[in-house]
């Protein structure tokens, strides 16, 4: 549970970045220019994770960086640069919010990940908050902004699903750098070709591109495939939707948008939606406790049917005494402990038999029938 706990707070840090990105993005950095805007966030925040690790990509990575750095990085900012300039903080935000059930249907596909029922239904309440935070702002829709955000979300789902399955044995902030810098090095002639000179920033826009760079894109992404790594695609994909909250709650408090009743419903149906799916949570509040396999080796826990905690294996000891056998120790040290007795005892049976052959042998018989049948019942 407390892992759970823990990798689901790391991850939590991601969306609720991006949720920030938003605002700062509509607020402080320039229009009109997506591509650049994308590049400047990208490729500085792809360097930055580079000169931590200092690992350059080998083999396939190199072409799976560039896929990746497209699909994560490359499109995904552009679309979302340009959401963030024609729709409300509150109405881009809240459309990326619909991402789990996408990233549920690839991670099923890509990696046989069935989604669970409390990952679906932690869905379903989710996508209702976000219809009603998206379906009552007070201001008008961009339809091009919702294209461009819905696209985002897709093209960015089937990413994570993509770097879920091929991160095996590659550290995180390899995985992160290399994609941010593909990302970032396919916009750069895409954006001198299209939007011409690079835009002139001003001190704010700096200081902005400073924090999206570093804070909501090189740590966010790290803890997002951090997640990925120890949780399931819909657990992840469900803390997500703290991403949307952020975004409503900064634009109400920050932006002065109007937040409504109807709003304030959908925000408590997403967290209801993101606590849903939490793995560390059964039925009843009770939590799954590990199960241990002889030995001491640790396996993965189970919960069984009807979210009941698996009970350890009992074991009939000494005298009938029922037993729990939590680490296959008990069990051990009886048959240690018993085998010991029947050496003390053989070594007296010799003594004996030295001194008096004929009668302790008869005796020894005797006693020898006696132990097998007391270790056949303790068996």
């Amino acid at each position: 549970m407390e892992a759970n706990l823990r990798w689901t707070a790391v991850t939590g840090l991601a969306p609720v970045a991006w949720g920030t990105t938003y605002f700062v993005t509509h607020r402080y950095l320039p229009a009109d220019y997506p591509l650049y805007g994308a590049a400047i966030r990208a490729l500085p925040a792809g360097l930055l994770l580079l000169l931590v690790r200092r690992r350059l990509p080998t083999g396939s990575w190199w072409w799976r960086s560039l896929v990746l750095g497209a699909l994560n990085m490359g499109a995904f900012f552009a679309l979302i640069y340009l959401a963030a300039q024609i729709l409300p903080t509150s109405i881009a935000s809240t459309i990326m919010a619909t991402s789990p059930v996408v990233l549920m249907l690839f991670a099923w596909a890509a990696l046989t990940e069935r989604p669970r029922a409390p990952h679906l239904a932690g869905a379903a309440v989710g996508v209702a908050g976000v219809a009603l935070m998206l379906l009552t702002g007070p201001v008008a829709i961009d339809v091009r902004g919702v294209a461009a955000s819905v696209a985002a979300m897709v093209m960015s789902s089937f990413g994570y699903v993509l770097a879920k399955k091929w991160s095996a044995g590659i550290d995180v902030f390899s995985l992160t750098s290399w994609q941010l810098i593909a990302g970032g090095v396919i916009l750069l002639p895409v954006a001198v070709a299209v939007e011409g000179t690079p835009p002139v920033l001003s001190g704010r826009a700096v200081a902005a591109f400073g924090y999206v760079t570093v804070v909501a894109t090189a740590l966010a992404f790290a803890a997002w495939f951090t997640g990925l790594r120890h949780l399931s695609a819909g657990t992840v994909g469900l803390i997500g939707l703290l991403n949307p909250v952020t975004g409503v709650l900064l634009g109400t408090a920050v932006a002065g948008e109007t937040l409504t009743a109807r709003q304030i419903t959908g925000l408590t149906l997403v967290f209801a939606g993101v606590l849903l799916g939490q793995p560390a949570l059964t039925r009843g509040g009770r939590v799954a406790q590990p199960a241990l396999a002889r030995g001491g080796r640790a396996v993965q826990s189970v919960l069984a049917r009807g979210g009941r905690a698996v009970q350890p294996a009992r074991v009939r000891g000494r005298g009938g005494a029922v037993q729990p056998d939590l680490l296959g120790l008990p069990r051990q040290r009886e048959q240690r402990e018993h085998g010991g007795d029947q050496d003390d005892r053989q070594r007296e049976h010799d003594r004996h038999g030295e001194r008096q052959p004929v009668a302790q042998h008869a005796a020894g018989g005797a006693a020898g029938r006696g132990r097998g049948h007391l270790h056949g019942g303790e068996g």
